[in-house]
């Protein structure tokens, strides 16, 4: 797998038809900055609006799916995301002038080659993976579904699904690495079974579609008079079916063709987690929707890990706050001084430094022998942190005070000795109101938490 962000040398358009719409797109990928992600485009509306690749944009998962964000949405984004995924591309704005990615031959081969066309440009930044450390499991009892991540070192899939069809009975595909998806997954076809066809078409779905794009299972026995009819459905002067097969004889391109194709639909949807995976994917009997359920489940836990990171802190790098600007807006005195520098502060937080010393006072008692920095005093440096982004809010914080309100969901993890450097981190949880002010704090000892809590406080004008 590749370590470095990636994103293309130029850009590349795709033109086809919407399978669902049935109304002609063109789509382009185009090169974009680090840390970018997966963006569509609108251009064909007022503001041309972007929809991001987000689990929680999903609206729709019938037969594909659809993102929207303030009333824009793009349909069927799974084969072009599974395609960007499987040629570890990391940053692109795609651009729709319309609502709905082109289905071309129903795989997403035809943006692998697109891709391949361009190639692809190596950025200076480590890709942001999300390396799952330990079971994550979702069930489906509806749909008996399963899905399961399991840790591993790399981003690894297979997938078994069960139709209860004599055509394909069960199946299953995997594959052992994400730079297999190309060769072996990518050009695996959109299939659904004749029993449906009429239904999506009466749905006002498939309206794109064709034998071209589309691979049709016939599960029953068809008269005559209803090739007449599908003929007339597709547009097409004749179809012709075996007993049992795929409609008009196509032949499939593997054996597991829908196995396969149900692994690629899953790529796409996972992507929608925001961040590339290091895992192994265990799924049976997939779809849309439980992928989309999953990768929100993953969502939640990278935005829970992205939560409990320590912030960097380079100590060579100048402070934005050296101790004596700290204690000119906060009135503590020794000893009671317990931050040494502020080295990050923007509107919703904050992020300071205490270098734990054997010299500190409270060490004469705490304890002797065996010296323990006190937790209530680490909860006191973490609201002297919170301080100073409460008295950032106002123009002159050297006229206010700042006092405790409230310490909730306190947790001490580990003990704090001398030597240690606590990264303390302060997060507003809420827009400050009324002067009040609630805050998420934590403490970090070389990576790890050592506390935490959820704290309230309260801005007040020393003329008050």
């Amino acid at each position: 797998m590749n370590t470095k962000q990636h994103t293309l040398k130029g850009p590349v358009t795709v033109s086809g038809t919407g399978l669902h719409t049935g109304r002609p797109v063109t789509m382009t990928f185009l090169p974009a900055p680090v840390h970018h992600g997966f963006k569509f485009q609108r251009i064909d509306l007022p503001g041309q609006p972007i929809v991001e690749a987000d689990a929680d944009l999903v609206v729709e998962t019938a037969r594909g799916t659809v993102l929207e964000k303030d009333g824009a949405r793009v349909h069927t984004v799974e084969h072009a995301l599974a395609a960007l995924v499987g040629m570890q591309v990391d940053n692109t704005l795609i651009q729709l002038d319309n609502e709905e990615v082109p289905i071309m031959d129903g795989s997403a081969l035809p943006f692998v080659e697109a891709i391949e066309r361009v190639g692809l440009e190596e950025q200076n930044a480590l890709r942001n993976f999300f390396s799952v450390t330990e079971a994550i499991t979702y069930r489906e009892e509806e749909r008996d579904t399963d899905i399961a991540a399991l840790p591993l070192d790399d981003y690894r899939l297979t997938v078994m699904v069960d139709y209860n069809s004599p055509v394909l009975g069960s199946q299953h595909a995997s594959i052992a690495h994400i730079g297999q998806f190309p060769g072996q997954i990518a050009s695996c076809r959109t299939f659904c079974f004749l029993h449906e066809v009429e239904a999506l078409f009466k749905a006002n779905l498939i309206q794109g579609g064709d034998l071209s794009n589309a691979i049709v299972v016939v599960d029953r026995k068809v008269e005559d008079s209803e090739l007449d009819y599908l003929a007339g459905l597709f547009k097409q002067p004749k179809i012709e079916v075996k007993a049992e097969g795929i409609l008009n004889n196509l032949e499939l391109r593997y054996k597991n063709e829908p196995a396969r194709h149900k692994l690629l639909d899953m790529v796409g949807d996972l992507a929608l987690a925001g961040r590339p995976l290091k895992a192994q994917i265990l799924a049976a009997r997939p779809g849309h929707s439980t992928n989309v359920a999953f990768a929100k489940k993953l969502k939640k836990l990278m935005k829970e890990e992205e939560r409990r990171k320590a912030p960097v802190y380079d100590p060579t790098k100048p402070p934005l706050l050296d101790v004596n600007q700290i204690y000119k807006n906060l009135p503590h005195g020794y000893p009671f001084r317990l931050i040494d520098r502020i080295f990050h502060l923007d509107e919703n937080s904050v992020a300071g430094v205490k270098n734990v010393t054997i010299n500190e006072p409270f060490f004469q008692g705490h304890f002797p022998g065996n010296p323990v920095m006190p937790g209530v005093l680490q909860i006191e440096a973490m609201a002297q942190t919170g301080g100073i982004l409460v008295l950032s809010t106002v123009p002159d914080p050297e006229n206010y005070w700042t006092y405790f309100l409230t310490v909730e969901n306190c947790r001490f993890r580990r003990m704090v000795v001398p030597g240690d450097t606590i990264i303390f981190k302060c997060e507003l949880l809420a827009p400050i109101r009324r002067g009040i002010a609630k805050m998420q704090g934590q403490a970090f000892v070389n990576g790890n938490i050592v506390c935490e809590a959820t704290m309230s406080a309260s801005i007040v004008r020393k003329d008050q």
